[in-house]
């Protein structure tokens, strides 16, 4: 039987989760499958795709009424729902947690969006999330906006797995990593073990693309078309490798510290132009993780290839990068603005969600 593509990425040393979740592929035995068959090692959710979930069918109406009992309040309610289905899947990936020695087999929820920019709200949910969910395989998604990282930092030093997500820039990357190793030195400092404390950088890829391909076809540079979010990725990576290598990094690593790896997002191509398993296949290399959409998966199942490839072209990443500020292409401002769009991206869905629950609260009452 021929290898199973999407497994062969693992071969390298990347770690394949799905973007996606809801109670149809949890119940129907799709995601034990997937992890069966393909390998996928964690889950990623997130606002839009909790609204996908829940307005898109009937599978919620019965726990919308038994908790709309016991609260009014529409985002407590949806908590109540994400977290049942937080609590399912991470008992799905124990098995994976516990083989992989505490490196995958996570499932991550987010804090709500409505808190991107609040350092206290974001923190102090965060924590209320990690209580109830109360799996020590969940991760908690916290957005690496400024006033993120102070949270990022406090929940770290409390021993709370994070998924720091909405990561478009190598300034800001470089930000998160500081919080993690300093949110690390905070817990050992206050006398506790640091080996079971795990947390991923979410860098968004294709989003990236999409602002800046318009600017360079306007400027005659089709060569550059399709490859800055590549070069991003893979200069961020050597952040990565230049941080977890420091001499104080050393000392926690002696304590079983787990380095913060660098998590792919927003992987499936947005172009129609480029090949579908495009940033997938671009960014394989050790210690990493690659989250993409079920199609995608089902794409590189089918068709993508699998190689080393994410310390290939460095030279080139850099020359990319280079010739973006040449052209008077601000890279920063552009990852900025990707940032507070991102926010919105996810605030909207989470107010139409809290919207249709509010109006399914009344149909099923």
């Amino acid at each position: 039987m021929a290898t199973n593509n999407v497994k062969q990425i693992h071969d390298f040393g990347q770690s394949i989760w799905l973007d996606f979740i809801d109670r149809e592929i949890i119940a129907s035995g799709k995601l034990q499958k997937l992890i069966d068959e393909d390998g996928v090692r964690g889950v990623t959710s997130n606002p839009a795709i909790f609204e996908k979930a829940i307005t898109g069918s009937s599978d919620y109406d019965s726990d919308i009424r038994e908790l709309s009992k016991t609260t009014d309040d529409n985002e407590e309610l949806f908590f109540g729902l994400a977290i049942s289905d937080i609590q399912q899947a991470t008992a799905l990936f124990k098995g994976v947690y516990d083989e992989s020695n505490k490196v995958d087999g996570y499932v991550s929820l987010e804090v709500s969006p409505f808190l991107a920019l609040d350092t206290e709200g974001t923190a102090k949910q965060a924590e209320e999330l990690w209580n109830k969910v109360d799996r020590e395989n969940v991760m908690i998604k916290i957005p690496g906006t400024k006033p993120g990282l102070a949270a990022i930092q406090q929940s770290i030093a409390k021993g709370i797995n994070i998924n720091v997500t909405l990561l478009f820039g190598l300034e800001r990357y470089e930000e998160v990593t500081e919080a993690y190793i300093s949110g690390l030195e905070e817990h050992l400092a206050a006398g506790h073990k640091i080996a079971h404390i795990s947390s991923v950088a979410s860098f968004f890829l294709s989003r990236i693309d999409v602002i800046v391909d318009p600017l360079l076809e306007a400027k005659g540079e089709k060569a550059l078309i399709g490859e800055v979010a590549i070069a991003s990725a893979k200069k961020a990576y050597e952040i990565y490798k230049r941080v977890f290598s420091t001499e104080r990094w050393q000392k926690l690593a002696a304590e079983g510290a787990q380095p913060q790896r660098l998590l792919w997002a927003s992987t499936g191509s947005k172009n129609p132009a480029f090949k579908d398993t495009k940033y997938v296949e671009a960014l394989i290399g050790p210690d990493t993780v690659d989250t993409v959409p079920l199609e995608t998966v089902e794409a590189f199942r089918d068709h993508g290839i699998a190689a080393n490839t994410l310390e290939a072209g460095l030279d080139e990443a850099t020359a990319t990068l280079a010739k973006l500020k040449d052209l008077g292409i601000d890279l920063d401002a552009i990852t900025q603005q990707l940032e507070d769009e991102g926010i919105e991206k996810f605030n909207k869905p989470f107010e139409k969600l809290l919207k249709a629950i509010e109006d399914q609260k009344s149909k099923v009452a």
